[in-house]
């Protein structure tokens, strides 16, 4: 689905990312590892076109989304949850959910209003309270459901679980648990190395913008410990 192909980007004459390479095939998930600071949210900007690369290819479905505006490639089928979450703080919670909803690039929408109360039944009750009185759980929970319901062929989550609770953390994976049984095709950056070799099907590690380890969660597994040190953990 996603092929990311000698990636370089800088901010003005800082370069943060060296020829960054790496995939992601239908129904997988896929993990971008790395201390803070290597350039994982510089990748997730320059796929999505925050941030202009000024080397390398990205394509999507065969499609090359350089020089593409973010709103047209989120159209293709990228849906993202940025760190910060984002949510609007002036709007309910369900003009924060629909506000955004689009039937995704096949015009034949998986998730609709009722699916996501199903996965997440809280936001039932909250529907009317503000966005910015949510918890930062529940506003991240927010923010996945509200990327899923611009039905995207690819979510990537941007620091999945950062600063959360550890029982709102165990809710968030499973329900990306719950995501991959479905056949969604995700791409994460986390740091919890335990619970993505369980979930991910394969990883990328990144070290000053350059990608130092990749490999599948068996190998990972073999590698545990050298892995580690790169993620900081």
């Amino acid at each position: 689905m996603l092929t990311v192909e000698g990636l370089e980007t800088s901010y003005g004459q800082s370069q943060v990312l060296f020829g960054v390479d790496l995939e992601v095939r239908r129904g997988e998930v896929v993990t971008l590892l790395g201390r803070n600071g290597m350039g994982k949210t510089t990748t997730i900007r320059s796929i999505m076109g925050m941030t202009a690369p000024h080397g390398g290819s990205v394509t999507f479905e065969g499609r090359q989304l350089r020089g593409l505006t973010s709103f047209r490639i989120a159209k293709l089928g990228l849906g993202l949850v940025p760190e910060g979450r984002c949510i609007f703080p002036s709007l309910t919670v369900w003009e924060n959910l629909t506000a955004t909803a689009g039937t995704g690039p096949s015009g034949a929408p998986r998730w609709t209003t009722d699916a996501i109360l199903e996965l997440f039944p809280w936001i039932r009750e909250r529907r009317s309270q503000m966005g910015g009185q949510l918890s930062g759980g529940e506003q991240q929970m927010l923010a996945i459901a509200r990327a899923l319901m611009t039905n995207p062929e690819l979510l990537i989550l941007d620091e999945a679980t950062e600063g959360l609770a550890p029982i709102i953390r165990s809710e968030i994976w499973k329900v990306l648990s719950e995501l991959k049984r479905g056949g969604q095709s995700i791409l994460i950056v986390d740091k919890n190395l335990k619970v993505l070799a369980r979930l991910a099907d394969r990883h990328y590690v990144l070290e000053r913008g350059r990608v130092r380890w990749s490999g599948d969660s068996g190998a990972l597994g073999s590698e545990y410990e050298t892995i580690r040190r790169f993620v900081g953990l």
